[in-house]
């Protein structure tokens, strides 16, 4: 099947790092190569691993020469659930368990480490992932705010650092096919992309409370300034609150905006507006529950993305998806797969996940096919043994990050802001630019 383009797919890390002497960096020159050989096994720690963490431990452990090696999470009556579960796995050995992430990234022996934590761990993490020389997968969004994101960019480029960010469509072989044929002109010059996620989420209020025994709170706000703890917050509904999570749009809009700027080919916009609020219930949320973002980018290209959190009529039949419009017609995807349509709305061509291009009388009938994180965690693993880029590369991953990061910030300003769309930085708008970064906790800005 169609893999990524192969002049990204056989970029060396090595070409465009920047090289720095072991005794620069504080590492014996062991540590600071960690050249792994297409036969070594990759030793990974995950932290993070309450819900889609400890889910992802077992994709990572049935990886081919590949330990997850450790386990780390603030709550510790996570450990004995996933370690259990990873003896479901191929996984022949025991995980072993640590709370502070710090103490773990000293440990020399681990090569690579998987982030699920909070979206206000996710940059802070990944720096200093790459600072002790580990390898690292990080899941979506990239980084809380724009800056700290930069910072994740530049510390993986100068150790010379793998870092993946979690979009696994970055690594589904069909729809990598069809953003392909979309740049080929299968739909003509494509000038607009349409994305959109809809759910049915519930109110919700927090209630000041006594922090658990099983918590460890102060290590779980660790880079955020410290406030006070409330039932309810964790370990999901943080997503809803500046100080901790990103909202919607970074907590779903991610995957669609990122696929949707994949396939029109662009990097960063020019102008970015956002309309929308908690119009479903009035509790506690901060974030919208309804939002429409819409980017304009150079070249008279638009993305638009909408949500509604609380509202889950489906948009075309499906609770999330991409729709790209060009002069000839239109795709659709949302997954592994895609399907082609003519300016009438007439479907001309569909390509299911795991298929070669089918006949549009149905004979055919696609094999299931691989799961996308079991994909993209394989790519990650080859990238550190082939020394090369991933399909979702840290620089890939930002520019899709920060273009939901300044949909959120013209919310928050409540007015259009227009962007250098050399770097993506605002212009012209000092309230705007003061949501570029956060303060942090004293002691923990991650720098470079």
């Amino acid at each position: 099947m169609t893999r990524r383009r192969d002049f990204i797919k056989n970029m060396s890390l090595g070409a465009v790092g920047i090289s720095l002497s072991p005794s620069v960096l504080g590492m014996s020159a062991k540590s600071y190569r960690n050249i792994i050989g297409a036969n070594d096994r990759i030793s990974v720690a995950c932290i993070g691993i309450n819900g889609r963490g400890g889910g992802m431990a077992k994709t990572f452990a049935n990886q081919k020469n590949t330990e997850v090696s450790w386990l780390c999470d603030v709550d510790n009556r996570t450990f004995s659930k996933v370690i259990k579960n990873l003896g479901e796995t191929n996984q022949q050995t025991t995980p072993k368990t640590e709370k502070d992430c710090r103490k773990l990234l000293q440990n020399k022996d681990i090569d690579a480490i998987y982030i699920a934590t909070p979206d206000h761990w996710h940059a802070p993490l990944t720096i200093m992932g790459c600072q002790a020389g580990k390898h690292v997968y990080v899941e979506k969004p990239l980084s809380h705010n724009p800056h700290e994101g930069e910072l994740a960019v530049a510390a993986a480029r100068k150790y010379n650092k793998v870092v993946q960010m979690g979009a696994q469509r970055r690594s589904a072989p069909t729809l990598t096919q069809g953003i392909e044929q979309l740049h080929k002109g299968i739909i003509g010059r494509v000038y607009m992309a349409k994305t959109w996620y809809t759910n049915t989420r519930k109110t919700n209020f927090l209630k000041p409370a006594a922090v658990p025994s099983w918590l460890d709170y102060d290590l779980w706000q660790g880079p955020a300034p410290r406030m006070p703890y409330k039932d309810g917050l964790i370990h999901y509904n943080w997503h809803w609150f500046w100080h901790w999570g990103t909202g919607e749009a970074l907590n779903n809009g991610t995957h669609e905006v990122d696929v949707a700027r994949w396939g029109l080919g662009v990097d960063f916009p020019v102008r970015v507006s956002s309309m929308g609020g908690r119009y479903h219930y009035k509790d506690d949320w901060e974030t919208p529950d309804t939002q429409v973002v819409t980017l304009e980018y150079p070249g008279s290209v638009m993305l638009v993305w909408e949500n509604r959190s609380s509202n889950g009529r489906k948009i075309e039949g499906s609770d999330r998806g991409i729709i790209f419009y060009g002069e000839n017609g239109s795709l659709d995807t949302g997954g592994d797969a895609y399907k082609v349509y003519d300016n009438n709305g007439k479907l001309v061509k569909e390509v299911k996940s795991g298929s070669a291009e089918e006949p549009m009388d149905g004979r055919n009938t696609a094999s299931p096919s691989l799961g996308l994180d079991n994909l993209h965690v394989a790519d990650f693993l080859g990238a550190i043994r082939e020394n090369r880029r991933p399909n979702c590369d840290v620089e890939t991953g930002y520019k899709s990050t920060v273009a939901m990061q300044l949909g959120n910030i013209s919310w928050r300003v409540g007015r259009d802001i227009k962007i250098d769309p050399k770097n993506g930085h605002i212009l012209n708008d000092a309230e705007a630019q003061k949501l570029w970064k956060r303060t942090y906790q004293n002691g923990w800005e991650p720098k470079l």
